[in-house]
Parts: C-alpha cells; structure tokens; sequence
C-alpha cells in the first residue's frame, strides 16, 4: 500500500482514537462533577451502602430480559412485514450481539449496526430488507418512548396535580407531533412531492439525495400502517417493562421512589445513551437521573441528600443491569458461527 494510500487510514484511526478520548473524558468528566456537588457529598454514604439489596436487582435483570425480548418481538414483527422470515430465538442471539456492541465501554461500532450485520451474514439475498427493518425498529422504538413520555406527563400534570410541569407536556407533545409528522414525511408520496419541492430550493438542494435516500428506504412499510401501530403498541411494552426494571433497581438500593414517578420518568431517560459517551450513556444517565427525580419531580425534599445519593446509586444499579445484559452478546460473537442462510421468502400471490 502506497504512502498516500495510507494517510486516510491513519487520519481515520487518528480520528477514531481522538473521539474515543472524548467520550471518556466525557463520561469520567460527568462522574466526577457529580460527585463533588454538594448534595451527594453530604450524603450518608455508609448508611446508603448499608441498604443495599441484591434481589430486587437480580428480579431487575431478569425482566430487563424480557424487555428485551418484547423489542426483539417488534423486530420480528417488522421483518414479517417484508416477508423476511427468522426463527424468534435466532433474531434474539441477533439483537444481543447489537447490545453487546451498543454496550461496549470504546466501541465504534452502533448496536443497530452490529445487529443488522450479524443478521445479514445470515439473509441471503435478504439484506437490504434487513437494514430497513433495522432503521424501523429503531424510528418505531423511539416513537414509544415519546408516547410514553408524553402519556407520563399527562399523568404527572392531571393526576399528580403538577400543572408547573405543563410547559414540559407541551414540548414532548410537540415533539411527538414533529417526530411523526417526519415519519410521515418519509412515507407519504404526496408529503414526498411537496417536500422534494421545498428541498430544491436554495441551501437546501444538497440535503434533497439523503432525503430522497431515506424515503426510498422506508416505502417497503408505506402500505403497512397497521403494523407500524402494532409494532408501536409492543414498543410500549418494551418501555413499561424498563419501567418495571428502574422500579426494582430503586427498591434494590433503597431509593424511596414512588412508582408512578418511575412510570412518569423512565421515558424521558431514552435519549442519554446516544450523547457521546463511553458505556451506553455513563456520565449522562446518572446526571439525567438527579434530573429528573430531584430537580424535575422534587422528590426526597424532607431528606435532600440521602435521596439524591439514593437515586444516583439507583442511577449505577440500572447501568449495571444493561451493561451486564449485553454480555451473552460477547460470548455469541466470538462463538464465530457458521451462518445459516435463512429460508427463501415465499413466493408473492399473483396480483
């Protein structure tokens, strides 16, 4: 390989490792500020320690396994859609190689990525179906967890009597309405036409192919809106089931939280793995976590920083249930399995 061959590669390598870097500083960065604030400083930490469960978090872990498995059900389901066939148990190992890789403390590689790939080895003449129902899973999947926000803060204004946090309902509604208003923009023909319009003028021109991109990609589920819906319900399932599992993490480290605040936060936790970190959002979880419970909800106001430390190492007890879920991932990729190609999509009916 020639001189000038190997300058992009090790631009690149150079790059990857300077953003490596940053994501640890930003994460270990995030730690360290937390701890030195005043109100985690002046926690009991013995007394804390002391309160410590093991089976809750174990019970925790398991049904993390189920939520799990609700997710790797809306996957099947989308894949179904597109007459891709593959056994529950298959996409399952699939879906765990891709937390593996999300989970990964210096990995490069995204989990929707490593999943698709794992699965493509395996998808003979199948993969372009593959990787479509791979970016559906996770628009659908975030589209959940807006609606559970939004219906948790619903809640916490008209029942819980919090109308201080109307202004926060009025966003995450907002939000939604522009999120599916996006997915309706990708799948629509008629929404396409007027969009490619306004994409053709001015600045604008140059984002028209990556849009254009994205709609193509999507049009196998523009006839499909049933199960979009249907995949939408068991995403909501995915998302009472984690609530479930923050509930178990806060009795197992005795954070006095009630659990229709649980029900209420747990949605609005879904965007701190994807900021720049190491370890599936460490840093940002525990800061989105003092957040919400003692900022946002203003919780544990009779004992301030014995329920602030009890959230944080609530905030540690629910990283340490994702990260140690991923690591079957590890073990079935470094099995190297000999792909087995899946069975050939049945023939279409004729029209």
């Amino acid at each position: 390989m020639s001189k000038d061959e190997n300058s992009p590669l090790k631009l690149k390598r150079s790059n990857d490792r300077l953003l490596t870097a940053l994501k640890v500083a930003i994460s270990l960065g995030l730690i360290a500020y937390l701890l030195t604030r005043p109100i985690i400083r002046t926690a009991d930490w013995s007394a804390i320690l002391a309160g410590l469960r093991l089976w809750p978090w174990l019970v925790g872990l398991a049904i993390y396994f189920i939520a799990i498995g609700l997710q790797v059900f809306k996957w099947q389901y989308l894949l179904r859609t597109l007459d891709v066939r593959v056994p529950y148990p298959t996409l399952y190992r699939h879906n765990l190689v891709g937390l593996f890789f999300a989970n990964l403390p210096l990995s490069m590689i995204g989990g929707d990525i490593a999943r698709g790939w794992d699965l493509a080895r395996h998808a003979t003449g199948q993969v372009p179906a593959v990787a479509v129902s791979v970016l559906v899973d996770r628009l659908i999947g975030f589209a959940a967890y807006l609606v559970g926000g939004v219906l948790g803060m619903a809640y916490a204004v008209w029942v819980l009597g919090r109308s201080d946090l109307t202004w926060l309902l009025t966003v995450l509604s907002a939000g939604l309405f522009a999120f599916l208003l996006g997915l309706a923009a990708l799948m629509s023909g008629r929404l396409r036409r007027f969009i490619e319009r306004i994409f053709h003028r001015g600045l604008l021109r140059r984002f028209l192919p990556l849009y254009q991109k994205l709609s193509d990609a999507v049009q196998g589920y523009r006839a499909h809106g049933q199960a979009l819906v249907i995949a939408l319900v068991l995403g909501l399932g995915t998302v009472a089931a984690t609530c479930v599992v923050n509930y178990l993490a806060a009795i197992a480290v005795g954070a006095e939280v009630p659990v229709a605040w649980v029900f209420v936060l747990t949605p609005l936790t879904a965007l701190a793995p994807f900021l720049p970190s190491i370890a599936s959002g460490l840093g940002w979880n525990q800061g989105v976590f003092l957040v919400l419970y003692v900022e946002l909800a203003k919780l544990g106001t009779d004992q301030p920083a014995a329920f602030a430390g009890a959230v944080l190492m609530m905030s540690f007890a629910m990283q340490a249930i994702i990260l140690l879920s991923s690591l079957p991932g590890a073990f079935l990729w470094w099995q190297r399995r000999v792909p087995e190609p899946l069975p050939d999509p049945p023939a279409s009916s004729p029209q």
